[in-house]
């Protein structure tokens, strides 16, 4: 079994986004993000703070700001169109999901797609879709892209099987690997048979479902590539994939 490891990966992306921010700097361009967080959530907070010390390490400026959680919709579309005015910024980073008395689609719509970092607006989806290279598609729809390229695997030809549709992984790495594969697309609705055909057949599978050991043995072939990244809760206290083990390692080349 290979195993792909995505921390080699994460420090090729850093050293060249390192080398990036100094050509900038040398420019005089300060690299700018915002990141708004509505709320005490814990899991937001453990992720404002990864972005802040990636963003240090890299020598990338940070605006935090954060609003309790009863704030008003309006008082969060205000920042976010002084955000999009500031030409000091250069990326905004709004974490989600949002407390229930905002309408998700409204904020989202509100943000700039040229400074959404995250892949939230109908723009940046838009630049996916079309292959405008406009804004930015989704992190973890790229990563899974990133992970095969790093490791030299040409999707050219391949048959790749997504198993989830959501906007913030399944469609857009669909849309992004028919580049050079063909790929199926799987859900919900999708029919026990189609869905053991698809998994069997592929040469990758990528697997955003969200449900703990979705990915059994039945749903895999051989010889095959397999990236997880469903994140769940294991029962035990920890965080799980997608996958179940015995299924990745009967599958995977």
């Amino acid at each position: 079994m290979i195993e792909l490891k995505g921390k080699p990966v994460a420090d090729d992306i850093k050293e060249r986004a390192i080398k990036r921010v100094e050509e900038l700097r040398s420019q005089g361009i300060i690299p700018k993000i915002a990141t708004i967080r509505v709320g005490d959530d814990p899991g937001d907070i453990a992720y404002e703070h990864g972005i802040c010390s990636r963003a240090e390490e890299m020598g990338i400026d940070i605006k935090q700001k954060v609003f309790a959680g009863n704030i008003s919709q309006e008082r969060l579309l205000a920042k976010i169109a002084a955000y999009n005015e500031d030409q000091d910024i250069h990326g905004v980073l709004i974490f989600r999901p949002l407390p229930k008395q905002f309408d998700d689609k409204t904020i989202c719509k509100a943000l700039d797609f040229r400074k959404d970092v995250d892949g939230i607006t109908a723009g940046s989806m838009a630049g996916v879709f079309t292959g405008s290279g406009e804004g930015f598609p989704p992190c973890t729809a790229e990563a899974c892209i990133r992970m095969l390229d790093y490791y030299g695997y040409d999707l050219t030809g391949k048959k790749v099987t997504v198993f989830g549709r959501s906007l913030v992984i399944g469609k857009p790495v669909t849309v992004m690997a028919l580049d050079h594969a063909t790929v199926t697309i799987c859900h919900s609705r999708t029919t026990p048979e189609v869905l053991r055909e698809a998994g069997k057949n592929a040469d990758v599978l990528i697997t955003a479902v969200g449900r703990a050991n979705f990915l059994t043995r039945d749903l895999t072939g051989e010889d095959q590539i397999i990236l997880d990244v469903g994140i769940n809760d294991d029962g035990a206290g920890g965080i799980c994939g997608d996958v179940d083990p015995q299924a990745a390692s009967a599958a995977a080349a």
